[in-house]
């Protein structure tokens, strides 16, 4: 690889980039924050940088869709990386103008509690200055004190590095929207309650102040191409699926990989609430898909739309099915494991068996009966490692962590009989009208606090509607009347349940 190549890598993804200065001053009293990365990230060059933005959203082929813009989510590397990604989705923004834009960046500088709207007046890059809309982020300020108006992430300086994460975006927004008013936001805090925060507070102004909101984000860092490939598509389904809740959780806790996952997350919140129905992957590529890239160590980049369609529907659950042949061997790593754990102490060494459904990450359970009476159940509610590995790891906990029950004894292993249910992502409820009993399993979260029953728990024990969401707090360590609260959030999943009776 030449030289210069090498060095371009290591400045864009290692962060060690060129501050320069702008050759006009910003009024007196006038705040701007200047073009950090221009020369390291995209071209300095006003020309140089149209037109390379230019080829890349004329190759940007992808059909926008008809109905209402609402979010995108675009990568942040150095063009000559990400930039043809990035331009699939500022192409969505050709056909849906707006005159007011949210950009969502992490911080990859500093640490802080909350998100910062910035306090100044504009954002300036080799194209000309973007007003910000002071008005709306002195709004959007007022809703929470976890939203601050503050420059923390936008103009902090840290061993030379300021944050390029969003600033990468605008020229793409110049070039696509011309004029239009910014509102940039770094998220210092990708916890799950800050998202909600700020995906809900977002969602309460835009009615008032139209905008389309922007998720900066890249995916996986630093892995060899086809592990990246792998990891990248966890993160990827988990966006199409809707399923923001599972994506937040994995991410924070360090499962999955997306720099900018609480943008993400919190892009997702605001989006349902606005209506969005459509979540739509534009792109999907890595920096060693661009001519000469190294493949040892990639960077993941996808490019994502979410809509609102004209026609009024809701999303549609995911349709998910075994074969017999897969529920039989399920079923059969799932004795297997807790043989091997009670009679040798070992873990039961299984494999998906060929079985591509099986080597998919999915939240399961795993639920012993003995005599028709419960003898232990636990699960993920997760899609953190592959269903075949959930089912085993899952079954050997049921037997023997179940704080409910003794561990299983090797004298009753002929007389356990086991159940799975494979779950589904998680949607958000947003009317209570929606939970059909005997179809849905519920999770009820306020806080750090949790709940989850499953879809049978409502129907072996004959509950209303009602009754399973008190049970769900009561299950979550909350109030049973917690789920009328507005800091609750309250998910249905379906379970696919098949049991060794079965067969």
């Amino acid at each position: 690889m030449k030289k210069w190549l090498v060095l371009s890598f290591v400045i864009i993804f290692a962060g060690v980039v060129m501050v320069l200065s702008s050759n006009r001053t910003a009024p007196p009293g006038k705040k701007v924050r200047q073009a950090a990365v221009a020369g390291a990230f995209y071209p300095g060059d006003p020309e140089q940088l149209s037109a390379m933005i230019d080829q890349y959203l004329d190759r940007a082929r992808y059909p926008t869709r008809t109905g209402r813009l609402i979010g995108l989510v675009s990568p942040h590397a150095g063009y000559i990386y990400s930039g043809q990604v990035a331009a699939y989705s500022y192409r969505q923004l050709k056909d849906h103008p707006a005159e007011r834009i949210v950009v969502i960046s992490p911080s990859h500088i500093i640490a802080f509690e909350g998100a910062a709207i910035y306090d100044g007046d504009a954002y300036q890059t080799p194209l000309g200055e973007i007003p910000v809309d002071r008005d709306f982020c002195r709004r959007l300020s007022e809703k929470s004190g976890l939203l601050k108006l503050s420059d923390d992430g936008h103009e902090t300086k840290r061993q030379g590095r300021m944050e390029h994460a969003l600033e990468v975006q605008l020229p793409f927004l110049q070039r696509v929207l011309g004029k239009f008013s910014l509102i940039p936001i770094v998220m210092g805090d990708q916890s799950y309650e800050v998202c909600r925060t700020l995906g809900n507070a977002l969602a309460e102004l835009i009615p008032e102040y139209p905008a389309v909101i922007v998720a900066s984000s890249d995916l996986s860092h630093f892995h060899p191409y086809d592990d990246a490939v792998a990891r990248d598509k966890k993160v990827i389904t988990a966006i199409s699926e809707w399923d923001y809740f599972n994506l937040c959780r994995n991410l924070n806790n360090r499962i999955w990989e997306a720099c900018g996952g609480g943008p993400i997350t919190a892009t997702m919140i605001a989006a349902e609430k606005l209506g969005a129905d459509e979540s739509i992957i534009l792109k999907y590529a890595n920096s060693g898909d661009v001519p000469a890239g190294e493949k040892s160590q990639v960077v993941g980049y996808a490019a994502a739309a979410f809509y609102k369609s004209n026609e009024s529907h809701s999303r549609s659950e995911e349709e998910f099915n075994l074969s017999e042949k897969e529920r039989a061997h399920l079923l059969d790593i799932a004795r297997k494991a807790v043989e091997y754990a009670v009679t040798d102490g070992e873990v039961y060494p299984c494999s998906d068996n060929g079985f591509k459904a099986l080597s998919t990450d999915r939240g399961a359970f795993v639920t012993l009966n003995e005599g028709g009476n419960l003898r232990g159940c636990i699960g993920y509610t997760s899609p953190v490692k592959p269903l075949f590995e959930t089912v085993r790891d899952a079954a050997i906990s049921a037997a023997m962590n179940d704080p409910r029950f003794p561990s299983v004894s090797q004298e009753e292993l002929p007389s356990i009989s086991y159940e799975i249910s494979v779950l589904s992502p998680f949607r958000k409820v947003t009317d209570t009208d929606q939970i059909e009993i005997g179809k849905h399993g519920l999770m009820v979260k306020n806080g750090r606090n949790e709940g989850l029953l499953l879809p049978q728990v409502a129907t072996d024990y004959q509950w209303n509607r009602l009754t399973f969401l008190e049970n769900t707090c009561r299950k979550a360590g909350l109030p049973t009347d917690a789920w009328k609260q507005e800091n609750t959030d309250i998910f249905m999943f379906t379970a696919l349940v098949f049991a060794e009776s079965d067969h």
